[in-house]
């Protein structure tokens, strides 16, 4: 029986971080572990241009309704990614890094509505490894701040070329510190999150959470005084009426609440919502399946203790 992708993603995960010398990690973000690296090459700008909308050619010119032009030093990345392993899977394992890291996701988009792939490949990021068919691609850019304070952006290219190969293309660039972007905020002042964890099941709801799911959640949860929002989304079943996936919802966001209450963060903080299928915004790194954590400090002046 195969191997599922995600049970060889952690194994080499862990093998990449224990080969890999500690000086030699300087990347912000690490490697998909089921890819190659083609190429690297160093972004230096005082004019970098980043897309935050779809694009498309006007001539010779490439044209978007919202991209910003910014001073950046950074790096950007090509990978091949193996035989076994898909765009999908590439995306949303950059989503999970992306959201532990407390990242806000400016942009994103899929398929054609990004554009031409060819512009992106060509005009945009200037890589031909990238021009693949327009239906089988994704963008994203993301803002965060690392530990130190610094300000990133983040750019992230998926692809599948003519040949049926995909290709993963990974812009990190710092930002200087006037740099203004437009909902770039990696910290969106009292509102932490959201961290989605996935789950199934009916009467019984399991969760795909780990340890460091579950120690971010803590974290956030330490701010005194704040509350912890459970927000459950649910997929609309082929046989469900939307009550009952509503009902669905809400069972799983009340085991959660029940696992938080039991690790220390008292359920007098929770507010839950089964949200069900009322609002559809699944994607590879929101699953229709799942829990929405955010944590909202209270106002300024407002703490109280449990």
């Amino acid at each position: 029986m195969p191997i599922p992708v995600f049970i060889q993603l952690r194994a080499l995960l862990v093998l990449t971080v224990l080969s890999v010398p500690f000086a030699a990690q300087a990347s912000l973000l690490p490697d998909f572990p089921l890819s190659t690296l083609e190429e690297e090459r160093p972004i230096s700008a005082a004019s970098h241009r980043v897309m935050l909308s779809a694009i498309r050619e006007v001539g010779d010119e490439v044209r978007a309704e919202r991209s910003v032009r910014l001073e950046v030093d950074g790096t950007g990345r090509l990978y091949l990614l193996n035989p076994d392993a898909a765009r999908q899977d590439a995306r949303a394992w950059y989503l999970e890094q992306l959201q532990a890291r407390n990242a806000t996701i400016l942009f994103q988009c899929e398929g054609r509505e990004c554009g031409r792939s060819n512009v992106w490949a060509n005009q945009v990021f200037d890589q031909a490894s990238l021009y693949g068919r327009d239906a089988d691609q994704e963008y994203l850019v993301a803002a965060l701040e690392d530990e130190a304070g610094q300000r990133w952006l983040v750019t992230l290219y998926t692809v599948t070329r003519g040949n049926r190969r995909d290709h993963l293309w990974l812009e990190e660039l710092k930002l200087s510190d006037d740099a203004e972007i437009p909902g770039g905020e990696a910290s969106r002042g009292r509102i932490a999150g959201p961290v989605i964890v996935p789950w199934e099941g009916d009467f019984t709801v399991r969760f795909d959470w780990g340890v460091e799911t579950r120690r971010r959640i803590d974290s956030m949860a330490e701010v005194k005084g704040s509350q912890v929002v459970i927000a459950a989304f649910a997929s609309l079943g082929d046989n469900e009426t939307v009550e009952e996936s509503i009902a669905r919802a809400e069972r799983a966001a009340t085991t959660m609440s029940d696992l938080l209450d039991r690790s220390g963060i008292s359920r007098s903080r929770h507010l839950i919502r089964g949200i069900g299928p009322l609002v559809d915004v699944a994607s590879p790194g929101r699953p229709g399946n799942r829990i929405e954590i955010l944590v909202i400090a209270p106002p300024a002046g407002g703490a109280t203790d449990e």
